[in-house]
């Protein structure tokens, strides 16, 4: 087997967070409805963070931010995803890699710019989200690696990938060469509506074990299952064959593997801000301690932790080195 490099592999959309704090005068000329999210399209995308003035920046994206958390945890991530050769696209890089991340996939060249979700936050707090995803579309089989595929002990996808085309060929030319080194393949279902466009494939890739261990939150394994009833989810889950970290909030987490499940209660958060990340850093850290071969109860454990950590402030990475707070929880890190 290829030596193993790196903990985790994640796959995803690579998206450049852009906040800005305006007045409400801004929105209103902006046409704008205050706590909506909307798409957007290139031209719009470019006049908009033209007319924001200054901002803050943060590399993000569902898989990105799993990755960083692994980094927080002092643990040793890769990322694949796609960003434009511009100024967003240099803020990725420099982010990403500076959190301890490798991230070396090629950048786009040309037609689109690198995807953003430009953040308007006025002063009563309120966020109003534009999402522009660009060049994270355009990720293809030819940005794969495979080295770093062989050399990383568990190779973590997003559902959004799902979405275009050639995203999906590189997740199954990914998920191909994961196996040929005796690696693990896993996804995340991203959200319920993923699930609705594509819950029939994402249960094939289970059945034909494409996918080794999927991630999910209660409202997702309900919509991959279509049932209302969460007992019901759960023993639909332990018959397909794939290890399922299954997220339950406040209530905590449980691992379902077969007929077995193990479940793990929530980490006390005094006060909670932000629940943006909650389910990227429990992947953080589950994928750790699954790489580093922690009992499936603790690697569940250490994800709460990771989770408890991020919804006590506002964004989705890490403001303190997780590799700390883990060592405080009595944690092998």
């Amino acid at each position: 087997m290829t030596e193993t490099r790196f903990d985790a592999l994640c796959i995803g959309n690579a998206i450049c967070d852009v906040f800005a704090h305006v007045e409400e005068d801004f929105l209103v000329q902006e046409n704008l409805v205050k706590g909506s999210m909307r798409l957007i399209d290139t031209e719009e995308a470019v006049r908009l963070f033209e007319k924001m003035g200054q901002t803050v920046r943060v590399s993000g994206g569902s898989a990105g931010n799993t990755a960083a958390g692994i980094a927080s945890l002092g643990g040793k991530p890769a990322y694949f995803g796609k960003v434009a050769e511009d100024e967003l696209g240099d803020s990725y890089y420099h982010d990403m890699n500076g959190t301890g991340v490798y991230f070396n996939t090629p950048r786009l060249r040309e037609w689109k710019p690198t995807a953003r979700s430009m953040i308007l936050i006025t002063p009563d707090g309120e966020r109003t989200m534009n999402t522009y995803l660009g060049a994270c579309t355009e990720f293809s089989p030819s940005d794969v690696d495979e080295d770093v595929v062989a050399a990383s002990a568990v190779t973590y996808m997003e559902g959004y990938l799902w979405d275009p085309e050639e995203a999906k060929k590189a997740f199954l030319k990914a998920a191909e060469v994961a196996h040929q080194h005796g690696r693990k393949v896993a996804l995340t279902l991203s959200d319920s509506f993923c699930v609705d466009r594509y819950r029939n494939e994402f249960l094939s890739l289970m059945s034909d074990k494409v996918v080794d261990l999927l991630f999910a939150n209660e409202h997702e394994l309900k919509a991959l299952y279509q049932t209302g009833d969460l007992d019901t989810a759960i023993s639909a889950a332990g018959e397909t064959g794939a290890l399922t970290a299954l997220t339950l909030g406040k209530d905590g987490a449980m691992v379902i593997n077969g007929s077995d499940t193990v479940k793990v209660s929530a980490q006390a958060v005094d006060n909670v801000v932000d629940l943006t990340g909650a389910g990227d850093l429990f992947a953080s850290g589950f994928l750790f301690g699954l790489a580093r071969d922690y009992k499936l109860a603790d690697a569940a454990e250490l994800g709460c932790l990771c989770a408890a950590n991020v919804i006590g402030h506002v964004g989705a990475r890490p403001e303190r080195p997780l590799k700390n707070i883990a060592a405080q929880g009595g944690f092998e890190v």
